[in-house]
């Protein structure tokens, strides 16, 4: 399989997965990855971490289609369903095809932090060999939505 290059799909710290107050999550049940803790804005747009197809899409989370079987899933912050979709706005319909950096959702920190949720975001390699991803920026660096964040290989 070709190495694939992930960006960030938002802008904020770069923490292990094993940060994020969820299980499912932070003990890879779903596969391996990270997280990030966004920027607290107002808004942020958030973008594809990679060319391909929008599988699942709910207003809080999306997985991403790629190339060769593999899927990213990006969760935006912890228990965010219980929103039912305020705060979120999307910019993509399910089946659509993006480009790395293209953006699919708006949605805000502030007002997720306000409803006392974890604004952390989840960016996972579903059922991918945690061996196969290799981690481009150091624990606790700042990204900005769209530098280089994952190779998997």
């Amino acid at each position: 399989m070709a190495t694939l290059r992930l960006v960030s799909p938002l802008t904020g710290v770069v923490l292990p997965v094993t940060a994020v107050p969820d299980p499912v999550f932070a003990e890879g049940m779903v596969g391996p990855g990270l997280a990030i803790e966004p920027l607290r804005t107002q808004t942020q747009t958030v973008v594809a971490p990679a060319d391909g197809v929008i599988g699942a899409l709910h207003p809080h989370a999306f997985a991403l289609e790629l190339s060769e079987g593999r899927t990213i899933l990006v969760h935006l912050g912890i228990d965010t369903v219980g929103l039912a979709g305020a705060g979120f706005t999307l910019h993509v319909e399910g089946g659509q095809t993006v480009r790395a950096g293209d953006h699919l959702i708006t949605w805000s920190p502030v007002d997720v932090h306000a409803a006392e949720l974890a604004t952390i975001c989840p960016v996972v390699a579903l059922q991918a060999d945690p061996a196969a991803l290799t981690v481009l920026v150091p624990e606790g660096t700042s990204v900005r939505a769209g530098d280089p964040l994952l190779d998997w290989a």
